[in-house]
């Protein structure tokens, strides 16, 4: 048994950071993931694209154990989902998160909410974190906001807040929820600039976003969901100039017109 452990981890390392096996999960009887098999390569980009309740935004938070699958396999970086503790706590490690919503603590300043992870779960020194959080908001390229509390902030600059909280944590892997479309119009551009950036340096990335020109430039990869399924997934300029599903070609249809 012992003589299959390191064979097993290797394949699965050649099979990708991220493998999803026949995904299901239900809320009561509601069907949000029906048979999801994905796999995401290290240093691959991923956008998820589709219509309101097609289940994307609930595949990645299984990803990290936010929501629970019931039937099926998630390995992440060579670490089986399961309900053991150990296994959900080594992936968030591994795994940084960006929501919708920028979920910053309001009575922290910017670089106590950046500081807080890695002081606590990394047992990293204070004055350290404060070394990498400052990077981070370098690289994020607002590093003159750091004494500063999250209310003082725009949205944009709390989005970016958030992703470079995610950062200071090391991940080899982000997933982003929708992170522009609490955003007022002008602030989207700033946050997808940082992602932009980001996904430049070669993290394994992936992003639920409406914001088709970002998947353009970036994705290596688009998917459409609809009704819980993976209904086509292509490189990017195949995907937007020959969809070959009717669902794939209304959604762009709706979604290009604006």
């Amino acid at each position: 048994m012992q003589n299959t452990a390191p064979q097993e981890t290797t394949e699965t390392q050649k099979a990708g950071i991220i493998q999803m096996i026949g995904v299901h999960k239900w809320y009561g009887e509601f069907h949000v993931l029906k048979d999801i098999n994905l796999l995401v390569d290290q240093g691959e980009r991923i956008v998820i694209c589709g219509p309101s309740g097609s289940g994307k935004s609930t595949l990645i938070r299984c990803i990290n154990r936010l929501e629970e699958h019931q039937q099926g396999q998630i390995i992440v970086d060579s670490v089986e989902l399961t309900s053991d503790l150990k296994h959900i706590e080594q992936i968030r490690r591994e795994v940084g998160m960006c929501f919708q919503h920028f979920n910053l603590f309001p009575h922290l300043t910017v670089l106590e909410n950046l500081t807080l992870a890695p002081i606590w779960v990394r047992k990293v020194p204070k004055a350290e974190a404060e070394e990498i959080g400052m990077k981070y908001l370098e690289r994020v390229k607002i590093p003159d906001q750091a004494q500063k509390f999250p209310g003082q902030l725009s949205g944009g600059q709390q989005q970016r807040v958030a992703i470079a909280r995610s950062l200071c944590m090391n991940p080899n892997i982000m997933l982003f929820d929708e992170p522009t479309s609490a955003l007022d119009p002008e602030m989207i551009k700033e946050v997808l600039d940082t992602m932009i950036e980001l996904a430049e340096t070669g993290m394994t990335m992936i992003c639920v976003t409406h914001e088709m020109g970002f998947a353009k430039t970036v994705a290596n990869r688009v998917i459409f969901m609809d009704e819980g399924q993976i209904v086509e997934e292509n490189e990017p300029n195949e995907f937007f100039d020959n969809p070959q599903h009717e669902r794939t070609k209304l959604f762009l249809s709706q979604i290009l017109a604006h």
